[in-house]
């Protein structure tokens, strides 16, 4: 569409039910109780000039340019700071209020200077739009800069920069750093034409402070001192389509603004459901990938992985990749081959990859990175409630008074909702502010942050996640703190009474679990009576509790500890799971696991596989196919022999990357569809090159079940959208498949999935997005379930005995190792590590404990070797009380350090879900890398020759 700034109506949106009519320029308006008078006017139409007001930030009334008179009232009152009442009778334009308008913008103007024509803002400033608005023309005081005499810009941050001559101090950039992000970054220093704004300590500048480039100051500001470097180098954008963010699971819509087919900026969408205009550091800046010079945009093929590659075109590509599956299958069985689907792609993507596994490949050997994360969600909320997902949307925590997070770091992994989430914890208690247990082996930027103080952290030791709940649930029970008449109305009761005699057994208490948890038995019984009787109570958990060999009973239990204290079925409570990828939960909901058709229906459900045996005229096998691990171990049994892979690289993600280059070496036919040559594409034989999310359109489905449009703002670099190359796949295969956009593809989604039966991209437009179940019960969607029953009627409590991992540590690994991610990247780092990101994260790292760090000999930054019974790495340490003694901790993001040479391959009971967060390692000092790390290296580099004309090049 073509640009068109956001609309600012000044002040934040009032929430009262109660409405009064007021007067404004001789027209009536009905808002409700609280808005403001600026609001009110920008509601009916009516701009009043502003410079410090803005609607996502409380209103601070210091500019004094929007100035109105009212009616039997003195004086001229600020508009942004009046709240309008019954009656009331304004006026926004007077020549009295002409006047001091003029006399405010002259004194705003002497100390700007007026370089417009050369200013990279120019006609995207609200301050000169502002001077056109009140008719100034002439100043009677010349521009001297004063105040900003020997300050230069700040070009420190790689992706806007700070222009202190050009600020008019009107604090915007430092009360959305406060209210809106929550870091309090940012200050304003010295009065009057002395003021600056300054990025913490007199040295600092925006790189090294605090600032976590979240961009909520560079929206705030009204002229160029914040500005965006994007902007200054290819100009302002001249046209914009919405879209929604392909990182994390929280799901920010962004408006992506255009200048011809270049990219300019990512702007955070005001109406966004999930976000409500804010961003972090990789949605609003981290986009530089889809024009990377690393990125592939040719197929390419090769007959052994020890060849370079050769460019082909894309019918070559195909007809070679479709052959070599029909070769593989005719050779080794039908059951020899398998895909992996990617909770990067859209749903219709996703959908097409597991439908070319069933109807194509003729099995269900479909599995997801999903599952590798999150499949304990799916098994622990189906078994208790009765479906696969979160319960609330997230708008529901401005009603939690108790907040338990467990085994998440929002802060850095879902940083919107993490700031979300501290808004409403520094909320004064007057208005209801919300208290904060952590439950984590770390101290987690929750715990104690800028007004933020968790009210418990229990560091437990990785591993005991269930033994600590059960803790909690004995505590809960034997106090007499459960809503009994929550359970007996919305749970089976009888369940219910076993379930309370087993956490009421002593050896459950957690004086009798202190050995084992490590957490105290004090605070742990304060944390428990503070969940139940502190109001409404939500869970919110991540990772830290679904990527362990009890990660389903974790997730069981957390959903025990809801339905025990009644925290169900409405606002401000529920069980609430993070996703980590922009599409985990869509591409559970597609059909992505070896088990089960979309919608979460087992393949040995006869009248499910007839709806799809009826829409895809084939029959579907009644019997589960292999997961990844399964597909591994049967490639190195010579029983699985190829593999289709969209948008993954399971050699960098997966568990003990020995076992997984070694199943993927056995292969004959490894197909790769991605953007980078990634590490899985070191044992491929055929790469088809991928679409970014600016270069497709289709739907994503956030952590709180939201359905939301993603539409294209460019045209595919390769060619094709993603889905695009799946169906070409297909037709090579010999499938008659005949889509003419994803919107067909989500029609058909709608028809074989109940819980998406009224979704279709007509009403995604229409309606910005849609919570699902949307169905004849729930026609416009379902922001919280199980409201008045469980979707499998009564509750179900499950017994969850405490079983320590498999994993032990003893005198040759006597640390614990956990892994986890950081704000500035997201997963593999595949595309964060091609960005400006790199220069707050450029190498993972090892943090330790002062303690282990000294035992060791170890300083700050010094190499050492991370050993495990798997394998052995090298990495830098990084020494911080953040850490308890005995547990040390890095991220996965870069692949010169291959974390996951190191971890298991011990998973889950139920679902095969990797321990990513428990492993046994020693940590010595080392010399830098390893002998595998730099052998690794040269087979990637070997591995990443591209055949050009005869010639191969790196």
């Amino acid at each position: 569409m073509t640009y068109q700034p956001q609309k600012d109506l000044g002040t934040p949106q009032s929430k009262s039910k109660d409405v009064v009519t007021v007067s404004i320029d001789d027209r009536e308006i009905t808002v409700p109780a609280g808005t403001s008078v600026m609001r009110a006017a920008a509601e009916m139409g009516t701009r009043i000039p502003k410079l410090c007001a803005t609607d996502n930030i409380k209103s601070f009334g210091s500019c004094r340019l929007c100035l109105v008179e009212i009616y039997g009232r003195r004086g001229t009152p600020a508009s942004c700071t009046t709240p309008v009442e019954d009656n009331m009778v304004v006026k926004t334009q007077t020549p009295l209020l002409q006047k001091l308008r003029k006399g405010v913008m002259e004194l705003y103007i002497s100390d700007h200077p007026l370089d417009c024509l050369t200013c990279s803002a120019n006609n995207d400033c609200e301050l000169q739009e502002q001077a056109a608005n009140v008719g100034l023309r002439d100043v009677r005081y010349g521009y001297e800069g004063a105040n900003h005499l020997g300050e230069a810009k700040d070009t420190s941050n790689p992706y806007f920069d700070f222009d202190p001559s050009k600020c008019i101090a009107c604090s915007r950039c430092v009360r959305a750093c406060d209210e809106v992000q929550g870091t309090f970054a940012l200050t304003v220093d010295g009065r009057g034409f002395a003021s600056k704004i300054s990025a913490g300590l007199s040295d600092d500048d925006f790189l090294s402070s605090e600032c976590v480039s979240c961009g909520a100051c560079v929206e705030a500001c009204p002229t160029a001192t914040l500005q965006e470097k994007s902007v200054a180098e290819i100009g302002l954008p001249d046209r914009s389509e919405i879209t929604t963010c392909a990182y994390c699971g929280v799901g920010c819509t962004f408006r992506a603004e255009m200048r011809g087919e270049q990219l300019v900026r990512m702007v955070p969408w005001k109406d966004g459901k999930a976000n409500h205009g804010h961003s972090c550091v990789k949605g609003r800046f981290a986009w530089g990938y889809a024009n990377h010079r690393d990125r592939v945009t040719k197929p390419m093929i090769r007959e052994s992985i020890s060849e370079p590659w050769r460019e082909v075109s894309w019918g070559e590509a195909l007809s070679y990749a479709a052959s070599e599956i029909k070769r593989v299958q005719e050779k080794y069985g039908r059951l020899s081959v398998g895909g992996i689907t990617s909770s990067r792609c859209t749903n219709e993507e996703v959908f097409l990859v597991q439908k070319l596994v069933r109807a194509g490949f003729g099995n269900n050997n479909v599995d997801t990175c999903a599952r590798v994360c999150h499949s304990p969600t799916g098994y622990g909320l189906k078994t208790t409630f009765g479906t696969s997902a979160g319960t609330q949307d997230f708008d529901s925590i401005e009603q939690s008074d108790v907040i338990l997070v467990i085994g998440a770091n929002p802060t850095d992994a879902h940083p919107v909702f993490g700031s979300r989430m501290k808004q409403r914890l520094r909320a004064d208690i007057r208005d209801g502010g919300a208290k904060l247990i952590v439950i984590d082996p770390r101290q987690i930027d929750l715990v104690r942050s800028p007004h933020i103080n968790a009210e418990h952290h229990l560091p437990l030791q990785p591993g005991t996640n269930v033994a600590v709940l059960t803790a909690l649930a004995h505590v809960i029970v034997t106090e007499r703190l459960t809503d009994e008449q929550f359970i007996r109305e919305r749970c089976n009761w009888e369940e219910y009474r076993e379930w309370a005699a087993f956490v009421s057994d002593d050896r459950h208490a957690p004086e009798t679990l202190e050995p084992v948890t490590g957490v105290s038995p004090k605070d742990l019984r304060a944390a428990a009576r503070l969940f139940a009787t502190g109001g409404n109570g939500a869970i919110y958990y991540g990772l830290g509790v679904t990527e362990h060999s009890q990660g389903s009973s974790t997730v069981m239990a957390i959903a025990n500890l809801a339905m025990a204290t009644g925290n169900i079925g409405k606002p401000g409570v529920g069980v609430n799971p993070l996703r980590g990828q922009n599409n985990v939960q869509g591409a559970c909901d597609m059909g992505s696991f070896p088990h089960e058709l979309s919608g979460y229906r087992h393949v040995s459900d006869a009248d499910a596989r007839a709806m799809f045996e009826a829409e895809w005229d084939v029959p579907i096998d009644a019997e589960p196919g292999l997961r990844i691990p399964n597909m591994l171990d049967a490639a190195v049994d010579n029983e699985f022999k190829g593999l289709y892979v969209q948008g993954e690289d399971i050699l960098q993600s997966d568990p003990n990357t020995k076992h997984v280059s070694a199943g993927l070496a056995a292969m004959e036919c490894v197909i790769v569809h991605d953007l980078f040559l990634n590490e899985t594409a070191n044992y491929a034989h055929v790469f088809l090159p991928g679409s970014t999310f600016l270069e497709k359109t289709g739907t994503f489905t956030n952590a709180e079940r939201r359905i939301q449009m993603v539409n294209k703002v460019m045209a595919p670099k390769n060619g094709l959208e993603d889905w695009e190359v799946t169906q070409e796949l297909a037709r090579a295969m010999g499938l008659d498949w005949n889509y003419e956009n994803s919107s067909q593809i989500m029609d058909e989604i709608s028809r074989l999935t109940p819980s998406f039966a009224g979704v279709s991209f007509d009403r995604l437009q229409e309606e910005g997005s849609m919570q699902w179940p949307v169905n004849e019960s729930s026609p416009n969607g379902t922001p919280i379930m199980h409201v008045d029953d469980f979707v499998r009627g009564k509750g179900q409590f499950v017994v969850t005995n405490y079983v320590p991992t498999d994993e032990k540590t003893g005198p040759r690994f006597p640390l614990l190792l956990t892994t986890g991610r950081i704000l500035s990247h997201y997963n593999v780092g595949a595309q964060t590590r091609r960005t400006e990101n790199t220069a707050w994260h450029p190498e993972d790292l090892l943090e330790m404990h002062p303690t282990d760090a000294e035992n060791r000999g170890l300083q700050e930054g010094d190499w050492t070797k991370l050993s495990s019974r798997s394998g052995e790495t090298t990495l830098r340490v990084k020494i911080t009380e953040r850490m308890a003694p005995g547990v040390v901790y890095t991220t996965f993001h870069h692949p010169a350090t291959q974390a996951n040479v190191v971890t298991t391959e011990h998973s889950d009971w139920a679902t095969n879900c990797p321990e990513y967060k428990v492993t046994a390692v020693q940590v010595t000092a080392s010399n830098g890398p390893t002998d595998w790390q730099e052998n690794y290296e040269e087979r990637s580099q070997k591995s990443r020759r591209i055949d050009t004309h005869g010639e191969a090049v790196e």
